[in-house]
C-alpha cells in the first residue's frame, strides 16, 4: 500500500475512533444516569470496596438502599466498555498506519501528538479494568478522548509528511514516548479530581470522594516518575540536538512548572498530610499546567519546539 494511501486509512481510522468513543460515551453515560446512587460517607475506605488495585470494585456494590436501576443499565455499561476497546483498537491503528505512511515514530507534531495522547489515556482507562470495575469514569473518560482527538482532527490536523531535521532523532522514541504515557495517566487524574470537585454530597451517581481521590493520587504516583524521565530525557536529547541541556524555552520551562506542580501535589501528601479538597485542587492545577504545556506552548508560544505552531 503506497504511503499516501496509508496516510488516508489513518486518517479514516482517527473518524472512526472519534465515533466509537462517542458511542461508548453515551453508554456509560446512560449506565451511571440510570444506575444506583451512592452515599458519600466521611471515610468511605470502610464502606465502598472501589480501589485500583483492589480486589473487587463493583459500580454497583454497596450502594444504599432505594429504587433498583433498570436491568438494561450495567448491560449499557458493558456495550460501552466493548465500544471503548473498538475505539482503542481504532486509535491504535490509526497511530501505526500513520506510522508506516511517514516512515518514522508518528508524533512528529500537534496533531499526532494528541491523536497519541489520546490513546495513552483510554489505554490507562481500559486498563484499570484488568483490576476493578471502573466504569465509573467511562463516560467522562471518553468525552475526553472524543473531544481530544475532534480538536486534533478540525485545528491540529497537519498532512502525513517529513519533519524537520531536529525530530528525525531516536529521542523522539524516548522522550516524546515517555511524555505521552505520563500525560495518560495524568488526564485520567485530572478527570478523577475534576469528579471530586463537582459531586454532591449524600446520595449521588458517582462514587466517594475518598474513592475518586484515591484513584487520581495512585495514577499520579506512576505517572510522575514517567514525567520525571520525560523531562531528563528532554534534556539529553536538548544537548545532542543544539549542545546545550537547558536554554529556558517555553518548553522546557513549563515542563519544569508541571514537574513542580505535581511534585508539590505529592509532598503536600506525604508531609504535611493534606487530603481532600486542598489536596484536589493542588493536583488540578498542576493539570491546568500541564495542558498548557502540552497545547497552549506549541499554539501561542513561540520557541524551539515550536515548528509551525504544529509540533510536540
Amino acid at each position: 500500500m503506497s504511503a499516501d494511501r496509508l496516510a488516508e486509512v489513518s486518517d479514516l481510522f482517527v473518524v472512526a475512533a472519534v465515533l466509537l468513543y462517542l458511542f461508548s460515551m453515551v453508554g456509560f453515560a446512560l449506565e451511571l444516569a440510570f444506575g444506583r446512587a451512592r452515599a458519600d460517607a466521611p471515610d468511605a475506605r470502610a464502606k465502598e470496596p472501589v480501589t485500583v488495585g483492589g480486589d473487587t470494585g463493583d459500580a454497583d456494590a454497596a450502594a444504599p438502599a432505594g429504587v433498583e436501576p433498570p436491568s438494561w443499565a450495567p448491560k449499557a455499561g458493558v456495550a460501552a466498555l466493548g465500544l471503548g476497546w473498538l475505539g482503542w483498537a481504532a486509535n491504535l491503528a490509526a497511530i501505526v498506519t500513520r506510522g508506516l505512511s511517514v516512515d518514522r515514530w508518528p508524533w512528529g507534531n500537534m496533531y499526532e501528538f494528541v491523536v497519541a495522547i489520546c490513546f495513552a489515556a483510554v489505554t490507562t482507562f481500559l486498563a484499570i479494568q484488568f483490576r476493578q470495575n471502573a466504569r465509573f469514569l467511562g463516560a467522562f473518560v471518553m468525552v475526553t478522548a472524543t473531544l481530544g482527538l475532534g480538536f486534533a482532527v478540525k485545528v491540529l490536523y497537519t498532512a502525513a509528511g517529513p519533519v524537520v531535521p531536529a525530530l528525525n532523532s531516536y529521542w523522539v522514541a524516548i522522550h516524546v514516548t515517555a511524555a505521552i504515557l505520563a500525560s495518560g495517566l495524568f488526564i485520567l487524574a485530572g478527570v478523577a479530581g475534576i469528579l471530586y470537585l463537582v459531586r454532591g454530597d449524600g446520595l449521588s451517581r458517582l462514587p466517594s470522594r475518598a474513592d475518586l481521590e484515591r484513584v487520581a493520587h495512585r495514577v499520579i504516583v506512576l505517572a510522575f516518575p514517567v514525567w520525571t524521565f520525560a523531562v531528563i530525557a528532554g534534556a539529553l536529547w536538548a544537548d545532542k540536538a543544539w549542545g546545550r541541556y537547558w536554554g529556558w524555552d517555553p518548553k522546557e520551562v513549563w515542563a519544569f512548572i508541571t514537574w513542580v506542580a505535581y511534585a508539590a501535589y505529592l509532598h503536600a501528601r506525604v508531609t504535611a498530610g493534606w487530603r481532600g479538597r486542598a489536596a484536589t485542587i493542588v493536583q488540578l492545577i498542576a493539570f491546568a499546567c500541564l495542558l498548557f504545556n502540552l497545547i497552549g506552548v506549541n499554539i501561542f508560544i513561540s520557541g524551539l519546539h515550536s515548528y509551525a505552531d504544529v509540533s510536540s
